[in-house]
Order: C-alpha cells, then sequence, then structure tokens
C-alpha cells in the first residue's frame, strides 16, 4: 500500500495493546496510552498520552479517572483473557501461570 494508506494506525513508545485489542484504521496511540483487554478504539480516535482506551466501543480515560475507568474494565475479562482463568482467582495462581509462561524458554540455546 501507498504511504498515507487509510488502513494505518500510529502506536508511539510505551503503548501497551492487550490481548483482544482492536485499533481502528488511521487511529493514533500516544506515548504510554493503553489499549485495554478487548477494547475497539474508534477509527480516527487519537488516545492522548497516558490515557486509557476501555471498553467495546472503547470511553477514553485519563489517568486520575480510575473509579471511572472500572466501572468500564470490570466486564472486559481481563484475567479470563490474559491468564485464562476466572476474576477472583488467588493472585498466587496467577502469578504462577506467569512464571509458567516465561520460563517456558529458560532452557533454550541459540542455534547457528
Amino acid at each position: 500500500m501507498a504511504a498515507g494508506s487509510i488502513d494505518e494506525v500510529f502506536v508511539a513508545t510505551g503503548v501497551s495493546v492487550f490481548p483482544g485489542a482492536v485499533a481502528g484504521t488511521r487511529s493514533e496511540l500516544r506515548i504510554n496510552s493503553v489499549l485495554h483487554v478487548n477494547s475497539r478504539l474508534a477509527p480516527d480516535t487519537v488516545l492522548p498520552i497516558g490515557w486509557i482506551a476501555a471498553g467495546d466501543p472503547a470511553a477514553l480515560f485519563s489517568p486520575d479517572r480510575h473509579d471511572q475507568l472500572w466501572e468500564v474494565q470490570r466486564d472486559l475479562d481481563f484475567p479470563g483473557t490474559v491468564y485464562g482463568v476466572p476474576r477472583g482467582t488467588s493472585l498466587r495462581e496467577i502469578m504462577a501461570r506467569q512464571v509458567d509462561f516465561y520460563g517456558t524458554h529458560k532452557g533454550d540455546r541459540r542455534v547457528g
């Protein structure tokens, strides 16, 4: 596609895009912004520096709006999508899964 294509998305340094998230065409995710799990950012949306987009369609939240964000975020199934466990699973179990995930290739060696 040619430069300036309508399918492009700008993703700046430090952006977090969680599993199941979709950034709409021509959207911009600015420095340190977050597109939350299972959220859909509408086309042509600018997610400001350090802000969070959550929901489908995504609402935009400044970092100081945690209570309002949690009202949307709670139903997005972060633990199920990211860790494969239901909400309420002990943090010990979740962290054990994360350690197993990151440790999968601990014994790998470089070839070639």
